[in-house]
Protein backbone atom coordinates (compact mmCIF):
# COMPACT_ATOMS: atom_id res chain seq x y z
CA UNK A 1 0.00 0.00 0.00
CA UNK A 2 2.50 2.42 1.01
CA UNK A 3 4.37 2.02 -2.34
CA UNK A 4 1.09 2.37 -4.46
CA UNK A 5 0.60 5.40 -2.34
CA UNK A 6 4.02 6.60 -3.28
CA UNK A 7 3.45 5.81 -6.58
CA UNK A 8 0.25 7.76 -6.67
CA UNK A 9 1.72 10.97 -5.63
CA UNK A 10 3.53 11.20 -8.19
CA UNK A 11 7.70 11.70 -6.55
CA UNK A 12 9.01 12.87 -9.66
CA UNK A 13 6.55 15.51 -9.68
CA UNK A 14 7.29 16.08 -5.64
CA UNK A 15 8.69 19.96 -6.01
CA UNK A 16 5.73 21.07 -8.23
CA UNK A 17 4.46 21.59 -5.21
CA UNK A 18 7.21 21.81 -2.41
CA UNK A 19 9.58 23.86 -4.48
CA UNK A 20 7.33 27.07 -5.05
CA UNK A 21 7.30 26.30 -1.07
CA UNK A 22 11.34 27.09 -1.33
CA UNK A 23 10.28 30.15 -3.61
CA UNK A 24 8.19 31.69 -1.54
CA UNK A 25 10.20 30.95 1.69
CA UNK A 26 13.07 32.66 0.46
CA UNK A 27 11.91 35.73 -0.42
CA UNK A 28 9.88 36.20 1.92
CA UNK A 29 12.54 35.78 4.34
CA UNK A 30 14.05 38.48 6.38
CA UNK A 31 16.36 36.80 8.41
CA UNK A 32 18.27 33.48 8.08
CA UNK A 33 15.88 32.16 11.23
CA UNK A 34 13.34 32.75 8.99
CA UNK A 35 14.10 29.96 6.73
CA UNK A 36 13.59 27.70 9.22
CA UNK A 37 10.67 29.00 11.52
CA UNK A 38 8.16 26.17 12.09
CA UNK A 39 5.49 27.22 9.53
CA UNK A 40 7.68 27.53 7.01
CA UNK A 41 9.01 23.70 7.81
CA UNK A 42 5.54 22.25 8.31
CA UNK A 43 4.34 23.90 4.81
CA UNK A 44 7.15 22.29 2.81
CA UNK A 45 6.47 19.08 4.51
CA UNK A 46 3.17 19.13 3.61
CA UNK A 47 3.20 20.02 0.24
CA UNK A 48 6.50 17.61 -0.39
CA UNK A 49 4.11 14.59 0.00
CA UNK A 50 0.41 14.56 1.34
CA UNK A 51 -0.18 17.61 -0.80
CA UNK A 52 0.84 15.38 -3.77
CA UNK A 53 -1.19 12.20 -2.46
CA UNK A 54 -4.38 14.73 -2.15
CA UNK A 55 -4.16 16.08 -5.18
CA UNK A 56 -3.29 13.43 -7.63
CA UNK A 57 -5.18 11.39 -5.53
CA UNK A 58 -8.82 12.86 -6.36
CA UNK A 59 -7.48 12.85 -9.74
CA UNK A 60 -7.09 8.91 -9.84
CA UNK A 61 -10.31 8.33 -8.07
CA UNK A 62 -12.70 9.91 -10.53
CA UNK A 63 -10.43 9.62 -13.69
CA UNK A 64 -10.10 5.53 -13.08
CA UNK A 65 -12.53 5.25 -16.09
CA UNK A 66 -10.56 7.35 -18.18
CA UNK A 67 -7.25 6.23 -17.05
CA UNK A 68 -8.08 2.67 -18.46
CA UNK A 69 -7.33 4.16 -21.88
CA UNK A 70 -4.10 6.14 -20.68
CA UNK A 71 -1.04 4.00 -21.44
CA UNK A 72 1.26 6.25 -18.94
CA UNK A 73 -0.75 4.61 -16.50
CA UNK A 74 0.69 1.02 -17.83
CA UNK A 75 4.11 1.64 -16.34
CA UNK A 76 5.98 2.39 -13.26
CA UNK A 77 6.17 6.02 -13.36
CA UNK A 78 2.37 6.39 -11.95
CA UNK A 79 0.15 3.72 -10.72
CA UNK A 80 -3.39 2.66 -12.61
CA UNK A 81 -6.34 3.19 -9.74
CA UNK A 82 -6.77 -0.19 -7.79
CA UNK A 83 -9.97 1.24 -6.19
CA UNK A 84 -10.48 0.71 -2.02
CA UNK A 85 -11.70 2.29 0.85
CA UNK A 86 -8.15 2.53 2.01
CA UNK A 87 -7.12 4.06 -0.53
CA UNK A 88 -9.93 7.03 -0.31
CA UNK A 89 -9.87 7.19 3.13
CA UNK A 90 -5.85 8.40 3.27
CA UNK A 91 -6.40 10.56 0.48
CA UNK A 92 -9.70 12.46 1.95
CA UNK A 93 -7.14 12.47 5.54
CA UNK A 94 -4.74 14.23 3.48
CA UNK A 95 -6.99 17.15 2.47
CA UNK A 96 -8.56 17.12 5.68
CA UNK A 97 -4.55 17.72 6.89
CA UNK A 98 -4.29 20.60 4.16
CA UNK A 99 -8.00 22.05 5.98
CA UNK A 100 -6.79 21.84 9.55
CA UNK A 101 -3.37 23.75 7.83
CA UNK A 102 -4.97 26.64 6.51
CA UNK A 103 -7.15 27.38 9.80
CA UNK A 104 -3.84 27.42 12.01
CA UNK A 105 -2.21 29.74 9.59
CA UNK A 106 -1.70 33.19 9.61
CA UNK A 107 -5.02 34.83 7.90
CA UNK A 108 -2.75 36.59 5.23
CA UNK A 109 -1.35 32.44 4.14
CA UNK A 110 -4.95 31.07 4.65
CA UNK A 111 -6.77 32.37 1.44
CA UNK A 112 -3.70 30.64 -0.88
CA UNK A 113 -4.12 27.38 0.89
CA UNK A 114 -7.82 27.54 0.58
CA UNK A 115 -7.64 28.21 -3.42
CA UNK A 116 -5.37 25.21 -3.29
CA UNK A 117 -7.54 23.34 -1.96
CA UNK A 118 -10.65 23.90 -3.76
CA UNK A 119 -9.21 23.84 -7.32
CA UNK A 120 -7.11 20.67 -6.68
CA UNK A 121 -10.58 19.32 -5.69
CA UNK A 122 -12.45 20.80 -8.34
CA UNK A 123 -10.00 20.38 -11.31
CA UNK A 124 -10.65 15.83 -10.96
CA UNK A 125 -13.90 15.87 -8.87
CA UNK A 126 -17.86 16.71 -9.70
CA UNK A 127 -19.98 18.79 -9.24
CA UNK A 128 -16.62 20.84 -11.28
CA UNK A 129 -14.60 18.61 -12.96
CA UNK A 130 -12.79 21.66 -14.52
CA UNK A 131 -10.20 19.17 -16.04
CA UNK A 132 -13.51 18.67 -18.68
CA UNK A 133 -13.86 22.33 -19.38
CA UNK A 134 -11.28 23.97 -21.37
CA UNK A 135 -10.26 26.57 -20.93
CA UNK A 136 -11.08 26.09 -16.99
CA UNK A 137 -8.62 22.73 -17.12
CA UNK A 138 -5.58 25.38 -17.82
CA UNK A 139 -7.14 28.11 -16.41
CA UNK A 140 -7.48 26.20 -13.01
CA UNK A 141 -3.68 24.63 -12.73
CA UNK A 142 -2.72 27.89 -11.52
CA UNK A 143 -3.40 25.99 -7.98
CA UNK A 144 0.66 25.09 -8.95
CA UNK A 145 1.95 28.31 -7.38
CA UNK A 146 -0.66 28.76 -4.41
CA UNK A 147 1.75 26.65 -2.26
CA UNK A 148 4.77 29.78 -2.84
CA UNK A 149 2.27 32.28 -2.15
CA UNK A 150 0.96 30.67 1.07
CA UNK A 151 4.78 30.08 2.18
CA UNK A 152 5.96 33.73 1.53
CA UNK A 153 2.69 35.38 2.86
CA UNK A 154 3.17 33.09 6.49
CA UNK A 155 7.04 34.25 6.09
CA UNK A 156 6.84 37.55 5.32
CA UNK A 157 3.26 38.78 6.78
CA UNK A 158 2.01 40.10 4.26
CA UNK A 159 0.89 39.22 0.54
CA UNK A 160 3.15 38.47 -2.14
CA UNK A 161 3.59 40.46 -5.64
CA UNK A 162 0.66 40.28 -8.02
CA UNK A 163 2.91 39.99 -10.32
CA UNK A 164 4.88 37.50 -9.05
CA UNK A 165 1.63 35.59 -8.68
CA UNK A 166 0.33 36.32 -12.05
CA UNK A 167 3.39 35.20 -13.95
CA UNK A 168 3.80 31.50 -11.84
CA UNK A 169 0.73 31.42 -12.74
CA UNK A 170 0.65 31.63 -16.33
CA UNK A 171 3.69 29.27 -15.82
CA UNK A 172 1.82 26.69 -14.40
CA UNK A 173 -0.86 26.53 -16.99
CA UNK A 174 1.46 26.12 -19.78
CA UNK A 175 2.93 23.45 -17.68
CA UNK A 176 -0.57 21.53 -17.62
CA UNK A 177 -1.51 21.82 -20.90
CA UNK A 178 2.00 20.68 -22.21
CA UNK A 179 1.74 17.61 -20.08
CA UNK A 180 -2.18 17.07 -21.30
CA UNK A 181 -0.95 16.75 -25.21
CA UNK A 182 0.64 12.89 -24.40
CA UNK A 183 -3.08 12.24 -23.21
CA UNK A 184 -5.10 13.77 -26.25
CA UNK A 185 -6.06 10.39 -28.08
CA UNK A 186 -6.84 8.32 -24.66
CA UNK A 187 -8.83 11.67 -23.63
CA UNK A 188 -10.64 11.59 -26.97
CA UNK A 189 -11.24 7.76 -26.77
CA UNK A 190 -12.85 8.46 -23.52
CA UNK A 191 -14.79 11.34 -24.31
CA UNK A 192 -13.29 13.82 -22.48
CA UNK A 193 -12.81 17.41 -23.54
CA UNK A 194 -9.25 19.22 -22.56
CA UNK A 195 -7.76 22.29 -23.99
CA UNK A 196 -5.32 19.70 -25.95
CA UNK A 197 -8.07 17.62 -27.28
CA UNK A 198 -9.76 21.02 -28.89
CA UNK A 199 -6.71 22.49 -30.21
CA UNK A 200 -4.69 19.24 -31.45
CA UNK A 201 -0.90 19.07 -31.05
CA UNK A 202 0.67 21.80 -32.52
CA UNK A 203 -2.03 24.53 -31.57
CA UNK A 204 -1.58 23.60 -28.00
CA UNK A 205 2.52 23.50 -28.38
CA UNK A 206 2.10 26.95 -29.55
CA UNK A 207 -0.97 28.09 -26.71
CA UNK A 208 1.56 26.67 -24.47
CA UNK A 209 5.20 28.94 -25.75
CA UNK A 210 2.59 32.22 -25.70
CA UNK A 211 1.72 31.43 -21.94
CA UNK A 212 5.18 30.93 -21.00
CA UNK A 213 6.17 33.87 -22.98
CA UNK A 214 3.86 36.24 -21.35
CA UNK A 215 5.43 34.64 -17.89
CA UNK A 216 8.52 35.47 -19.07
CA UNK A 217 7.72 38.69 -19.63
CA UNK A 218 5.63 39.13 -16.31
CA UNK A 219 8.71 38.29 -14.46
CA UNK A 220 10.68 40.24 -16.47
CA UNK A 221 8.87 43.54 -14.89
CA UNK A 222 9.85 42.62 -11.77
CA UNK A 223 13.52 41.31 -12.71
CA UNK A 224 15.13 40.91 -15.60
CA UNK A 225 16.96 38.19 -14.83
CA UNK A 226 14.01 36.32 -13.90
CA UNK A 227 12.13 36.83 -17.09
CA UNK A 228 15.42 35.54 -18.83
CA UNK A 229 15.74 32.47 -17.34
CA UNK A 230 11.85 31.68 -17.41
CA UNK A 231 12.39 33.03 -21.14
CA UNK A 232 13.91 29.52 -22.03
CA UNK A 233 10.23 27.52 -21.57
CA UNK A 234 9.17 29.46 -24.96
CA UNK A 235 12.29 28.39 -26.62
CA UNK A 236 11.47 25.09 -25.25
CA UNK A 237 8.49 24.93 -26.56
CA UNK A 238 9.58 25.82 -30.17
CA UNK A 239 12.02 23.68 -30.22
CA UNK A 240 9.65 20.63 -29.41
CA UNK A 241 7.53 22.06 -32.05
CA UNK A 242 9.95 22.15 -34.83
CA UNK A 243 11.85 19.15 -34.02
CA UNK A 244 10.84 14.90 -34.05
CA UNK A 245 11.54 15.10 -29.92
CA UNK A 246 7.91 13.11 -29.18
CA UNK A 247 5.91 15.63 -26.87
CA UNK A 248 5.37 12.49 -24.62
CA UNK A 249 9.23 12.02 -24.09
CA UNK A 250 9.67 16.00 -23.54
CA UNK A 251 6.81 15.47 -21.16
CA UNK A 252 9.32 13.67 -18.48
CA UNK A 253 12.64 16.13 -18.91
CA UNK A 254 10.27 18.51 -17.16
CA UNK A 255 10.87 17.81 -13.26
CA UNK A 256 14.73 18.14 -14.14
CA UNK A 257 14.29 21.24 -16.02
CA UNK A 258 11.76 22.59 -13.29
CA UNK A 259 14.61 21.78 -10.29
CA UNK A 260 17.24 23.59 -11.99
CA UNK A 261 15.12 26.62 -12.76
CA UNK A 262 13.52 26.25 -9.30
CA UNK A 263 16.88 26.04 -7.29
CA UNK A 264 18.16 29.06 -9.17
CA UNK A 265 15.08 31.00 -7.80
CA UNK A 266 15.86 30.25 -4.97
CA UNK A 267 19.33 30.74 -4.84
CA UNK A 268 18.28 34.31 -5.84
CA UNK A 269 16.24 34.53 -3.10
CA UNK A 270 18.60 33.46 -0.49
CA UNK A 271 21.13 35.57 -1.65
CA UNK A 272 18.85 38.72 -1.03
CA UNK A 273 18.46 37.30 2.30
CA UNK A 274 22.18 37.15 2.91
CA UNK A 275 23.04 40.47 1.78
CA UNK A 276 20.16 41.64 4.16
Amino acid sequence: MLRYLLTLSRPRFWLYLAGPVLVGVAYGATEISDLFSPLAVVLFAYFLVPANVFLYGVNDVFDRNVDAENPKKQGQREARYRGGKTVVFLVALCGVAGAALALLSPPVAAPWLAGFLFLGYAYSAPPFRLKTKPPLDSLSNGLYVLPGAAAFAAVAGRQPPILAVLAGWLWAMAMHTFSAIPDIEPDRRAGIRTTATVLGERPTLAYCGVCWLLAAGVFALLDWRAGLLLGLYPLFAAGVAETEVEVARAYWWFPAINTVVGMVLTLGGLWGVLRG
